[in-house]
């Protein structure tokens, strides 16, 4: 089993890479999935978050009201490091679970690990990982894509963008960085070349 873990900011173009290696025959493990599941109703992470944040971040069906939860942790740093405490290491169980469930059924198997918030979950991440992959877009194109494509205004945008790891802390952490600010035939170009580097190690690996 190879491991890529695959990160960027939001709108750099992480999914677009993430669908192109799906299609080419990778097992994507999405960890904002994840981050949705381990705070289902009857979890201990969403018991855990409603005896922090109280119950208004709690919908009336039991669910966690994300729109209440996200207007506390978007303005307030300590608090969304909180909520990071409490859902991180849930969503790497829970990873490394889908981890090895794929390598069982193909000890060959490319598996890439869809996670926006690598950088922000490094201090208590536990998983190991072949290779580092930030897909990269220039602050000004990010800003543009979620104004056009997602119809927040500009300050919303730059707002979600300061909320994040920085550009430089992500690239810090890379082993290749897919550039995503040109057309989208270049990042799936450059998509199809990780492809092919990440499949031959796979099987190079020796299989115990």
């Amino acid at each position: 089993m190879y491991v890529i873990a695959l990160t960027g900011g939001i709108a750099a173009g992480k999914s677009v890479v993430s669908r192109r290696l799906a299609e080419l025959g990778a097992v994507v493990v999405d960890a904002d999935a994840l981050a949705r599941e381990v705070v289902e109703p009857g979890t201990p992470a969403l018991a855990q978050i409603r005896a922090h944040f109280g119950s208004g971040v709690i919908a009336p069906d039991g669910t966690l009201d994300r729109a209440a939860l996200g207007a506390i942790i978007f303005s307030d740093s300590r608090e969304r490091a909180v909520l990071n405490a409490i859902t991180h290491p849930a969503v790497w169980e829970r990873a490394r679970e889908l981890f090895d469930r794929a390598e069982a059924r193909d000890p060959y198997a490319v598996v890439v690990y869809d996670v926006p918030l690598l950088v922000e979950a490094s201090a208590d991440r536990p998983l190991r990982f072949d290779l580092v992959t930030v897909v990269d877009a220039g602050r000004q194109t990010r800003i543009d894509r979620l104004v056009t494509l997602r119809g927040m205004s500009q300050s919303e945008a730059e707002h979600r963008l300061n909320s994040q790891a920085t550009d430089a802390e992500r690239l810090a952490i890379a082993d290749v960085v897919i550039d995503s600010d040109g057309e989208i035939e270049e990042t799936l170009a450059q998509a199809d070349e990780l492809w092919a580097m990440a499949s031959a190690a796979a099987r190079a690996e020796p299989v115990s």
